[in-house]
């Protein structure tokens, strides 16, 4: 068994979309980065990654890659997930944390978890997607970016 921790965090702008475990979410401001920015699966990629010793996010999917630009996080994960079975392992669990003080996730909770479990070919109750606020102190309490922690078991 390996144990992985992954986390990540970007900038709240204005025009773009704020997407969150492949949900796209109805907000006035979205996340900044190369690809779609969805802070929960980069975190899920690199606990991943990180419990395999395979690098992380940055090193296999590097921004000076146009190819990569404005891509699905689902697709990196996907891609990330074969690596992880080529190497022998197989995903046992994750469980994450979303940190944003605005919007409210509740709503889409459940489809974020899906998207993960089938991406990873888990089945929902070895997938937990969480949602909690700063109340209102730091970068995120003051909606200036949103993160995300994630811990994965493989075996």
């Amino acid at each position: 068994m390996r144990i992985g921790h992954g986390y990540d965090v970007h900038r709240l702008v204005v025009g773009r979309k704020l997407v969150l475990g492949g949900v796209e979410i109805p907000h006035k401001l979205g996340l900044l980065g190369h690809s779609d920015a969805d802070v929960l699966l980069h975190s899920v990629i690199d606990a991943l990654l990180g419990a395999a010793a395979l690098g992380d996010i940055g090193v296999l999917f590097p921004e000076s890659d146009e190819s990569y630009s404005g891509i699905s996080s689902l697709v990196l994960l996907k891609e990330v997930y074969k690596k992880i079975k080529f190497h022998g392992f197989n995903v046992v669990n994750i469980d994450s944390t979303v940190v944003a003080q605005e919007p409210k996730l509740f709503p889409y909770i459940l489809k974020m978890r899906k998207n993960i479990a089938e991406t990873c070919h888990l089945e929902l109750n070895f997938v937990s997607v969480k949602a909690t606020t700063e109340e209102n102190m730091g970068f995120t309490g003051s909606s200036l970016g949103i993160k995300s922690y994630a811990v994965c078991l493989i075996n």
